[in-house]
């Protein structure tokens, strides 16, 4: 990979990072001459990326980590800075749902476990490295949301727990934008619309992803890779002023 780009010199968070979106934003940001800490929990997926990466000339440390934990996210986030130096960019890509339900059939567990994963980690994960950036007056912090967020989708039931995250997602990102603005942090949102990633593939049938693009206005399904060019941009130094902002990645879906 080459040693210039635009996030050389630059060290990344990207949490999420062994399949999907994550996955797309860290070989991106390598590709882009950035050292990556890999975050996720599980660890053959870490591997594989990992070798990948590392395969193409691209500088990574891989870390096993529950991002739902705050302990093991500062320990994660020490480890990095130990390994590289400094943290410059946060992605906090960690997230997800279990399954779709009406609120009569939600358990305080199931509502948790959702919360956690997608906004809860997002807090820790931004609490661990603004010290490192307001210290330095300068940063990035991109998180993951999601049109759910936004507004249910009219074709399907909602994700009420996930919809819940995803809005205080955006919420929070609002508010830290605005606290560390002073600071020169950027802080903002990129919110994909139904993705062809693994997961989605798996747990959708090919009819039903059909019917899913023909529901936008431009007839398609996003990639992980629109998604990821998306926060490459917010990482780059020609969105220095950008900030506070949720820009959608859905095809028009959301308008």
């Amino acid at each position: 990979m080459p040693s210039t780009g635009k996030l050389s010199n630059s060290v990344a968070i990207v949490t999420a990072a062994g399949a999907g979106i994550g996955e797309a934003i860290a070989k991106m940001f390598a590709r882009e001459g950035a050292a990556v800490a890999l975050v996720d929990i599980n660890a053959d997926d870490l591997r594989r990326v990992e070798t990948e990466i590392v395969g193409a000339g691209g500088r990574v440390h891989a870390l096993r980590v529950d991002v739902t934990r705050s302990q093991d996210v500062s320990a994660m986030v020490q480890e990095v800075v130990k390994r590289f130096g400094t943290v410059d960019i946060l992605i906090n890509a960690a997230g997800g749902f279990h399954r779709l339900a009406p609120i009569t059939d939600i358990s305080d567990e199931e509502w948790n476990r959702v919360i956690d994963l997608n906004l809860k980690s997002a807090f820790y994960c931004s609490r661990a490295v603004a010290p490192i950036m307001m210290e330095k007056k300068k940063g990035r912090i991109i998180s993951i949301a999601s049109g759910a967020g936004i507004a249910p989708n009219p074709f399907a039931p909602s994700y009420i727990p996930y919809s819940a995250a995803k809005a205080g997602v955006i919420g929070f990102t609002k508010a830290l934008a605005r606290d560390l603005g002073a600071y020169g942090i950027t802080v903002n949102t990129v919110s994909p619309g139904t993705t062809r990633t693994p997961r989605v593939v798996k747990v959708r049938d090919a009819a039903s992803l059909e019917r899913i693009a023909a529901q936008n206005p431009m007839k398609v399904l996003v990639e992980p890779e629109d998604s990821a060019e998306a926060v490459l941009y917010l990482a780059s130094p020609e969105a220095r002023y950008v900030t506070g902002v949720n820009l959608n990645v859905n095809a028009g879906n959301l308008m």
